[in-house]
């Protein structure tokens, strides 16, 4: 690792810091230099020998077309807060609650045609004909409504400000112009962007690779008019921000079918990824999928005519690319680009098929602010040590499975003051090049249990939920996943009904996680009996389910937990409160425990025969029943951290009964490793930020080595 290597790396350079980006780049082994949202690239910087991505925003940019067209904007669906009827005549207005620069009320006919009222007390939507839409004062009145109910207007607006560029604009204090963004469903807009982009690749010739950024449809971000409430919604995967007159006409052709703004409103709530997905729901996303595809490929096509290379920046206007849907080979992409905080993000990217590039973008971003909101490349940061811990998480999970580039984006003049910063990089990029090479001489050792994720999307959300891991810390299923990542397990997503036709072979153990109703746990996709004999009868036969939080959890059956007989363990949400209840007794464990373990109220033994091994106020925290051949295991909640993830996969070995010390791991929980046979190299990270001495017991003897806070250690074995 002393050796300086070049390539794999792509430097964000910038013009008017020509000699800093050429620095840096041979600092840092780069072999390709890219221009970033709000930087140019100079002459100089072009004609330097490096290969060249440039990004682009297919939908924004456009402001004097847009200007001229804007009944061709994206659209959404709102819906008001509901108002309370004091009188029969009701006046609801409809911005009241929303931010009046990132939306304008669609008062075209073609869009109030989708418009609904509803009244939330009874439930029920009111006629067309009791109400009527003032555009005076963008308001809709509702007559002959009932006092003492509430009621709320769900109406179409359009986006008038694109909400990453508004993002950035408030945040990082960019000065420029209000971007809006232009919806590619109609005919006019395609033609205009192909044409568009032809002559961008003509303006273009040093570009080697186009960044698309993304592709149409950027993830839902509603804000609201109170600056103490900002940010009223958002949701990384959803689809709210994909809807048009056009497109729900277009869609009701195709399905025979027509969707209301209630599929997309859902009473308020919207339609999380958090929420079990419905037919509708899945109807759309398919059908939005399969627009994306057949536009972008027209586009990916321009490319590829002018020699260039075509990769997503798989953040951002994502929405309807789907990687894991079983089509993205259909787009024709030359790669991938993710950003990425966390492990599991890493294997997001790591796992894409359909590319031959699979490329990392690396936080710190060279911006002043984080996402966090908290200060990065300015007074009261700590660029440096940020760097050491994103990093620390995504390495974990680049020993376990390979992308060929890592990079950085932002402003590269930011670093100037940072020298610490610069090197920790420069370590990066080469600790990086090194475990690529390592993955192409063949892969890492693995332990024997093949792990099966089981969720309401399945392999859809292969390695994520709906976020990044810092914008959901809460959620048992995405902290497991982050410590699944960096494990030694061979790891797939399953969805419901691939159990219900059997649990597919070779997988030994089976993770479902998350809240009652969700997604992740599963809702109501657990009413099926199919699915309950299915799981039951493979864990007798020796498999092993591991249920986190409130697995398996669906109302109105005996028991609230459907696997309740295999788990031995069940919750009582009010209707046991008269019942007796088995004695909550720990017992000495036979593996180490999580800490952090949170107390659920209502849980009970069903039949005494679990084992308890921990417990909290009298209530099971850990427990295990033996069922059949197989296992039973439960943990009350799961927070990823360093030793946590080591105590995850010693669960996992357990519940598989599997030894829990095989050859190949560490004897420190703060510290991990990955072997790699076919080169004899093994690879020794310190994921905590003190020295640790650690061990690892191979075939040829005890390896043993003192690491630094967040240090890398390769030798042969």
């Amino acid at each position: 690792m002393q050796q300086q290597k070049t390539g794999g790396f792509t430097l964000p350079g910038e013009a008017g810091y020509e000699q800093l980006t050429l620095e840096l780049a041979k600092k840092w082994g780069a072999d390709v230099i890219r221009d970033s949202d709000g930087t140019a690239l100079s002459d100089d910087i072009l004609n330097a020998g490096y290969d060249i991505y440039s990004t682009i925003c297919i939908i924004r940019d456009h402001n004097e077309w847009a200007g001229e067209n804007q009944d061709k904007l994206q659209q959404t669906f709102l819906i008001t807060n509901p108002l309370t009827a004091a009188a029969p005549t009701l006046t609801i207005s409809l911005m009241q609650d929303f931010f009046a620069e990132q939306f304008a009320v669609n008062e075209t006919a073609d869009s109030l045609r989708y418009w609904q009222v509803f009244d939330r007390t009874a439930n029920a939507e009111v006629a067309r004909e009791n109400w009527r839409y003032d555009s005076s004062s963008q308001s809709v009145v509702v007559e002959g409504a009932i006092p003492w109910h509430t009621y709320t207007v769900s109406f179409l607006a359009y986006r008038i400000w694109e909400e990453i560029s508004m993002y950035n604009h408030t945040t990082n204090h960019w000065d420029k112009e209000h971007l809006m963004q232009i919806d590619p469903i109609h005919a006019e807009t395609q033609d205009y962007l192909m044409n568009w982009l032809d002559n961008w690749c003509l303006a273009h010739p040093a570009t080697r690779v186009i960044r698309f950024t993304s592709m149409f449809y950027n993830f839902v971000w509603i804000w609201g008019s109170s600056e103490e409430n900002r940010h009223l919604f958002t949701d990384w995967a959803s689809y709210d921000f994909t809807v048009s007159p056009q497109a729900l006409d277009r869609f009701a052709q195709r399905y025979g079918y027509r969707l209301t703004a209630e599929d997309f409103v859902n009473q308020g709530k919207l339609r999380t990824t958090h929420s079990v997905p419905d037919r509708h729901k899945l109807d759309w996303m398919a059908f939005i999928n399969d627009f994306v595809i057949g536009f972008g490929r027209k586009l990916i096509d321009i490319a590829h005519k002018y020699n260039k290379l075509a990769y997503v920046f798989y953040d951002d206007s994502w929405v309807g690319i789907e990687p894991y849907n079983g089509r993205f080979g259909e787009f024709g992409f030359d790669g991938i680009i993710k950003c990425v905080f966390s492990g599991f993000e890493a294997r997001l990217c790591a796992g894409v098929e359909g590319v031959q590039t699979r490329e990392l973008r690396l936080h710190p971003y060279l911006f002043p602010v984080g996402l966090g909101g908290l200060p990065t490349f300015m007074e009261g940061g700590n660029p440096t040590l940020d760097a050491k811990k994103f990093w620390n998480s995504i390495r974990r999970a680049l020993l376990r499975a390979p992308v060929d580039r890592i990079g950085l984006g932002g402003y590269l003049h930011l670093v100037e003051p940072y020298p610490d910063f610069v090197d920790y990089i420069g370590k990066i990029a080469d600790e990086f090049r090194l475990i690529r090479e390592l993955h192409a001489g063949g892969k890492p050792y693995a332990l024997k249990p093949k792990v099966g994720v089981l969720s309401a999307w399945g392999k859809l959300r292969s390695w994520i939920c709906s976020g990044h891991y810092h914008e959901q810390p809460g959620l048992d299923l995405i902290n497991v996943l982050e410590s699944l990542s960096g494990l030694p397990f061979e790891v797939e997503f399953l969805d419901f009904d691939e159990i219900r036709d059997g649990v597919p072979a070779g997988i030994h153990v089976i993770i479902n996680a998350g809240t009652a109703g969700s997604a992740w746990s599963g809702g109501e996709l657990w009413n099926q009996p199919a699915v309950i004999a299915a799981l039951t009868e493979w864990v007798y036969n020796g498999g092993a389910f591991l249920g986190v939080n409130e697995p398996s959890a669906a109302p109105g059956y005996d028991r609230f937990f459907r696997m309740a007989p295999v788990l031995g363990l069940d919750k009582d949400t009010g209707d046991r409160i008269s019942h007796g209840k088995w004695p909550v007794i720990p017992q000495e464990g036979d593996v180490s425990l999580p800490v952090g373990m949170v107390e659920q109220t209502g849980l009970y033994l069903t039949d005494g025969k679990a084992k308890v091994m921990a417990a909290q106020n009298g209530s099971p925290l850990a427990t295990v029943h033996h069922f059949g051949s197989g296992r039973g295991v439960y943990l009350s909640s799961y927070t990823h951290t360093v030793t946590n993830a080591r105590t995850l996969m010693d669960l996992i070995l357990y519940a598989a009964q599997q030894p829990v010390s095989p050859n190949y791991l560490t004897d420190n929980a703060a510290a991990e490793c990955a072997y790699y046979p076919e080169s004899g190299t093994l690879v020794m990270i310190n994921n905590s930020g003190a020295e640790q001495t650690v061990s690892v017991r191979t075939d040829k003897g005890v390896v043993t080595q003192t690491l630094a806070a967040y240090d890398t250690f390769v030798g042969q074995v």
